[in-house]
């Protein structure tokens, strides 16, 4: 076993700065928006927030409490705080579900980033949307997408060599306050556009009758898991990372604050600008990649608006790629006694192969059809309907169950009394109970 002495956070400004960079994301930009658009906009809007507050609420303070009273990996943390060996099952599961999501997630960040990288040169993708959907198709059917998801896994990589403080922290101080930036003067710029208010109202006006749709509450609680990064490991990693003065719950609250607040701003960003341009905000994965675009064709400054959108859409993707290689190398350091090198070095060549798959899915593997989608769909799927969520349940289960309430409470800094019991009651009833129906709803549709 390695004896490096454990990094952590400068401070507990820097724990929430790096955990909101671990959360926002393409989570909060590109699928935020396409499954608003996709679940009637203000009622998937109204659910999702009721999905924050009774199910990533109280699991991000579960997880947090799990990585930093251990002060270990997920793995480790699994095991000690349950006194059995037997729980490292559980964490291995995170792991690997944070590698199965990065193989993917590096490959839609590589769409991001090549999407930038042409705005930045002022090549042209077209106008109208047939061009440019035909655009699209022809970038994902080209093996040119195995290269920019290497590009994404690279760039991420070298910031995870660099350790906690002076890689991860220190791009999520830089990159942060740009992206704050960058989403709210693109959300102010397509609030002035005619036509502004439909958006607005699609975004903030609920059709009530659409909550009677299972469809839009098992849209808004995966929705949430993917964006929180509940789950997943990450949480708990970055939690053994806090000083000792964090207050979890608070910075939990924070943490779920802002990375909410940053996908309804980007929503402010994108669903105006649709609708002022009379265009279907319901296309799906299509909506950042090719019905913005057309929007961009056309709108005053657009070759600028679609420069600074990209650009968003690019650096957002990154902190969360480093967070899912984080995850497995901390556990993998320490139950190997590896260095963090050969480690980040070894996790992220893993993630790459297992990710080709995925980036070849719309070209050369088009007719690999499992669950009948493709292969980056039918691991967004398996990610999104059955590991998210088997994550959280463990996390619930671990410490609302397994774990003494004192342990637990003293670990969430939590002071005993109605919040204290208010979150157990959480996770050990409505927790578990919500996931069984997520579980249940994800194998009926499918």
């Amino acid at each position: 076993m390695g004896t490096t002495p454990r990094e952590q956070w400068s401070g507990r400004a820097a724990f929430v700065l790096a955990t909101v960079a671990s959360a926002v994301g393409l989570g909060n930009i590109w699928r935020f928006s396409y499954v608003a658009g996709e679940n009637g906009g203000g009622a998937f809007l109204l659910a999702y927030l009721v999905a924050v507050a009774v199910l990533g609420l109280p699991l991000m303070v579960a997880e947090f409490a799990l990585g930093r009273r251990a002060r270990a990996d997920i793995v480790s943390a699994y095991a000690f705080e349950m006194s059995s060996p037997r729980w490292a099952w559980a964490g291995w599961l995170a792991v690997g579900s944070a590698l199965l999501i990065l193989s993917y997630y590096a490959v839609i960040a590589g769409w991001a980033w090549r999407y930038f990288a042409t705005y930045v040169t002022g090549a042209g993708i077209g106008s109208g949307r047939e061009t440019l959907a035909a655009h699209f198709a022809g970038f994902l059917a080209s093996p040119q997408t195995v290269a920019w998801q290497l590009l994404v896994l690279a760039l991420a990589t070298a910031v995870v060599l660099a350790g906690v403080r002076s890689g991860i922290e220190r791009v999520a101080r830089t990159v942060m306050p740009l992206l704050a930036i960058i989403v709210v003067a693109l959300a102010a710029y397509s609030l002035t556009l005619g036509g502004a208010r439909a958006g607005l109202g699609f975004l903030f006006e609920p059709d009530f009758t659409a909550l009677a749709r299972p469809q839009v509450w098992l849209a808004a609680f995966g929705q949430a898991f993917f964006s929180l990064g509940v789950g997943v490991g990450t949480l708990a990693t970055y939690g053994s990372y806090a000083p000792g003065e964090a207050r979890l719950a608070r910075s939990a609250l924070l943490v779920a604050g802002i990375d909410t607040s940053f996908a309804l701003v980007a929503g402010l960003a994108i669903f105006p600008a649709v609708f002022a341009f009379g265009l279907d905000p319901a296309h799906g994965p299509a909506l950042a990649f090719v019905t913005l675009p057309q929007v961009f064709a056309v709108m005053p400054a657009g070759a600028w608006v679609g420069l600074a959108f990209f650009a968003l859409l690019a650096f957002a993707a990154l902190s969360p790629t480093i967070a899912l290689i984080e995850v497995p190398v901390a556990a993998l350091m320490k139950a190997r006694g590896w260095s963090r090198r050969r480690t980040a070095l070894a996790v992220s060549g893993v993630a790459f192969v297992a990710g080709v798959p995925s980036a070849l899915s719309d070209g050369a593997l088009a007719s690999l059809r499992p669950l009948g989608v493709g292969v980056l769909e039918a691991i967004d799927r398996l990610a999104s309907n059955l590991l998210l969520p088997a994550g959280g349940l463990c996390v619930a289960l671990a410490v609302g169950w397994a774990w003494p309430r004192a342990h637990a409470v003293a670990a969430a800094t939590l002071s005993p009394g109605l919040h204290a019991s208010a979150w157990r009651g959480l996770l050990r009833v409505v927790v578990p109970t919500v996931l069984a129906v997520v579980f249940a709803g994800s194998a009926l549709m499918g």
